[in-house]
């Protein structure tokens, strides 16, 4: 099976153009302010005009209030949201969007649980724990706790994130087997701004894995 790819914290056009060109199934808009790689509404429309059908644009929420989303549908027309707070299944299905949720992982996180209190996401979307970060760190989990042999009879797409890079991915796939990989630190220059280098060593590095 083929692993899908989005790339996430896309901050300006030429970015979102090389993700796509490169392969990537998806971006991520990232609307949470304390965010180096969040932006406006005004950028976000910039972004998700350059962007060609079959990529899924996705806006990206922390703890957002219900006005927040709906401004950022309204105005952008994202094809999915991702939420990376607190939200409560009730809040995250109150769109008109289908949505993912990000849970950080610990060592004793209950997977199942998780995924039946989200039982309408879309996808789970597996982050790496820091206390007071909500994401973005940079950092791998332990993937052996969310392994494929540990994921039977979860019923839904697994997304992996936290920490991946070219070097790394390649193993991830192997240990977790995710719907998708979700990347943005790993294929920058700096917070904000992609390397159209590091997307495609990643897009690489994804499919030769594919291919083996």
């Amino acid at each position: 099976m083929r692993t899908r790819v989005k790339i996430c914290g896309i901050t300006n056009s030429e970015d979102a153009k090389s993700s796509v060109a490169k392969g990537a199934d998806a971006i991520g808009l990232v609307f949470y302010r304390k965010s180096p790689r969040y932006v406006t509404l005004e950028q976000a429309k910039h972004i998700v005009e350059v962007v060609p059908a079959f990529v899924t644009v996705t806006a990206l929420f922390v703890d957002p209030t219900i006005d927040e989303v709906k401004e950022v549908i309204s105005e952008t027309k994202v094809d999915l949201l991702q939420f990376h707070g607190e939200e409560s299944e009730a809040f995250c299905s109150g769109f008109s969007r289908p949505y993912i949720k990000a849970v950080r992982m610990k060592y004793d996180s209950n997977l199942s649980a998780l995924v039946k209190e989200y039982a309408s996401a879309k996808g789970i979307l597996l982050d790496t724990y820091v206390k007071g970060v909500p994401g973005g760190t940079g950092e791998a989990f332990n993937w052996d706790w969310v392994s494929k042999e540990k994921q039977n009879g979860l019923n839904m797409p697994v997304i992996l994130a936290g920490g991946l890079h070219a070097e790394n991915v390649e193993r991830a796939i192997d240990v977790v087997a995710p719907w998708a990989v979700d990347v943005s630190g790993g294929v920058e220059l700096m917070p904000g701004k992609k390397s159209e280098t590091k997307i495609e060593q990643f897009m690489k590095a994804v499919n030769e894995k594919v291919r083996r």
